[in-house]
């Protein structure tokens, strides 16, 4: 994870980021090799091709999330990609685009290091399913405690946010609704800011507060050993973290991450 402060890219994020530019970095190195004309050329028409087929593979994949919004299928900062079948494009482009063969042999061998390795380590980077540790005291907005165990034995979303940070004010309206809709409990819990800063805030967002919880010490945020800022947890009934998501997270996300705790 690469962090700014509290705000950070998350470590898989970043593994594909690094995987594009040493894709992007070999087959220019490739093209010299050969003398290829416009050297650049197909490198970048199979990552821009397999960019567009993965995003466009996972919208249909959640196509009766994205129907309700279709411009949220825009939003691609809040990532949302499968991956094989942008490789597979990828891959596509270069046989048609590349000669000769030893080129064309060369840039799908860089192609499969690449996407090999960045799978490898967001694979590495996804952390194993752990426990909460018991006792974690949290707080309504109106001041009464709300042990985090007493959600223990069913499935529940825990998404940490501030008013101060931009992406969790983007996804916070959202998060609400679904919090309103949803039949397992989602709890956006503000870390580290009192209940006036936080009540102010939703008044003036127009938001509710019914799904709203208070970790004014930032117990959550330490045991959840997580520096950055929104987080989401997904955990089970038997109260296993089964997935985090760090940063911005869609609907389609939050439908995938809810869909695995019920399993």
């Amino acid at each position: 994870m690469l962090s700014l402060g509290p705000l950070a890219i998350a470590g898989e994020r970043l593994a594909a980021l690094l995987a594009i530019w040493g894709f992007l970095a070999g087959t220019g190195m490739i093209a010299r090799r050969w003398a290829l004309p416009q050297p650049a050329r197909a490198g970048w028409l199979a990552t821009v091709t397999g960019l567009v087929m993965a995003r466009v593979a996972f919208v249909v994949a959640h196509a009766r999330i994205y129907a309700d919004d279709p411009l949220s299928a825009l939003a691609l900062w809040q990532g949302g990609f499968l991956p094989w079948p942008g490789i597979g494009a990828a891959a596509l482009v270069l046989v048609v685009r590349l000669r000769p063969w030893r080129a064309l042999l060369a840039d799908l061998a860089l192609l499969g290091l690449c996407a090999a390795s960045a799978l490898t380590v967001q694979a590495w980077l996804r952390p194993a399913p752990f426990a909460l540790p018991r006792g974690i005291m949290l707080r309504s907005i109106a001041g009464d405690a709300v042990p985090l165990d007493s959600y223990r034995g069913r499935p529940l979303v825990l998404n940490l946010w501030a008013s101060w940070c931009g992406p969790c004010r983007r996804e916070l309206p959202m998060l609400t609704r679904a919090a309103a809709a949803s039949d397992v409990p989602i709890r956006l819990v503000d870390a580290g800011e009192s209940a006036a800063t936080v009540g102010a805030f939703l008044r003036r967002e127009g938001l509710g507060s019914d799904a709203v919880l208070l970790d004014e010490t930032q117990a959550l945020m330490r045991a959840a050993n997580s520096d950055a800022l929104p987080t989401t947890l997904f955990i089970d009934a038997s109260g296993r973290v089964r997935r985090i998501e760090q940063g911005e997270i869609s609907r389609a996300a939050l439908a995938d991450g809810i869909a695995l705790i019920k399993e």
